[in-house]
Formats: structure tokens, sequence, C-alpha cells
């Protein structure tokens, strides 16, 4: 599919903010060919970049939803938390936009009773048994069903670890940028002028602290994400 496809409109980017990058004392030289010019102390993000890799990234998601495979959406900074959970439904990814709790994928295993846990309990709610026992224990399990929901709610349907993981704020999610490293999972990151663009398999330069530029980036992805989906055989 072409990359026009996604009609990455350069007006729509800039109404979207997603040009304006960090102050100039908060930068990472790295980031030098990602930037286009200095404004009144702020980095301006060179969207010619922007649109080149967020084009790839949407023919990559594109291709890997068109056979299948599944996608996690990290992002639990208040600016992203709210356009991540929008996003990952509307697209059916799971997604982590409270807090990642370090282990979440390296150590799998533990996630997986977490999430049998989860499950066990959400039944048992369901069921009314929480109401057959004792007020106080039954106040307990509400609230560890309550932390459960918060923290595992997006994931609550992940059978396995995911094959491609979009990741909003490189700094905020290290350790699950990390975790997918270790573990060979590609990442495609929103990257502010902040960042390391050398830590992910794609790099999208972008302001990750605006909630209208995040959710035209996750716009982008996930209608790429929808579109491959329809084409899975």
């Amino acid at each position: 599919m072409p990359k026009r496809y996604w009609n990455i409109n350069f007006e729509d980017m800039l109404e979207a903010r997603v040009h304006l990058g960090h102050s100039t004392r908060n930068w990472n030289p790295k980031m030098a060919p990602y930037i286009s010019a200095k404004r009144k102390g702020i980095y301006i993000i060179n969207l010619t970049r922007t649109a080149r890799f967020l084009a790839e990234a949407c023919d990559l998601v594109f291709y890997a939803a068109s056979r299948g495979k599944k996608f996690l959406i990290v992002g639990t900074t208040n600016a992203a938390d709210e356009v991540v959970a929008q996003a990952s439904i509307r697209a059916r990814c799971h997604y982590v936009n409270k807090k990642w709790l370090g282990g979440m994928l390296t150590n799998w295993s533990t996630t997986k009773i977490r999430l049998q846990k989860f499950r066990d309990l959400r039944m048992e709610q369901t069921k009314g048994g929480l109401d057959n026992i004792p007020k106080k224990e039954a106040i307990m399990l509400k609230r560890k069903l309550a932390r459960l929901q918060k923290y595992l709610g997006g994931i609550q349907y992940m059978t396995g670890l995911p094959d491609i993981v979009i990741i909003i704020d490189q700094h905020k999610e290290y350790t699950a940028l990390q975790e997918c490293r270790t573990l060979g999972i590609p990442t495609i990151c929103l990257i502010d002028t902040n960042c390391d663009p050398n830590l992910s398999d794609i790099a999208i330069p972008a302001n990750d602290d605006g909630p209208a530029s995040i959710r035209f980036i996750l716009n982008k992805l996930v209608f790429a994400i929808c579109q491959g989906s329809l084409r899975k055989p």
C-alpha cells in the first residue's frame, strides 16, 4: 500500500503541535538530524522527517496487522493515558495506560498468574460471589479487583508476548522499552527532542507531551492497523 495512503498532512501536524519539541536546555544531541530550528527557546521538530518515519511505521503495522500480529500500546503520562486507551480499543490492541509494572513482559509467567487472578476475581464478582462473603473480606477483594483493573485492564485478553510495541514518551516508558529490547520485540517510539532515536526500531520525531500531537500520531497508526486487520486471510 503506498505511503500517500496514510494522508500525513503538514497543516494537520502543525495544528496538532507535533512540531513543538522541548526547551533548548533539555535536549539530546542525537536528535540534531530531526530538528529544523529554534524558536523562543524551543526546538522545532522537522516535520518532513516526522512524516517519513510515521509513514514507515504505518506501513509496518499495516502489514503486521494483515498477518494477524498482536500489538501493545504503552503510554502512562497524563497527556497520553486517555488517548492510548481510546486508540487501543478502536484498533483492538492491548494497552498499558496507567503504570508499567516492572517485568510485565520479561517476567511473563508472573504476569500470566496476575491476569488469571484478575479474571477469576472478575468472574466471582459477576456471579455475585463477593456478596456472599464477610463484608470486610469483600471490601478487600473489591479493592484488589479495582487495582488489577486499573493496571492490567488493558492487557486482560493478552495470552502471550506482543509482536510489536508502540511506546509514547520514551523517557517515561524506558523500562518498557528496555524489556522489549531484551526480548527482541520490535518497537515504535514517539521521540521528542530530549530522546535517543537509536533505542527503538522506528523512531517518530514528535511532540510527546501534547494530547493533540499524541492523538494525531496514534490515529494514523491505529488507522493503519485497522486497515491491515481487514486484509487478514
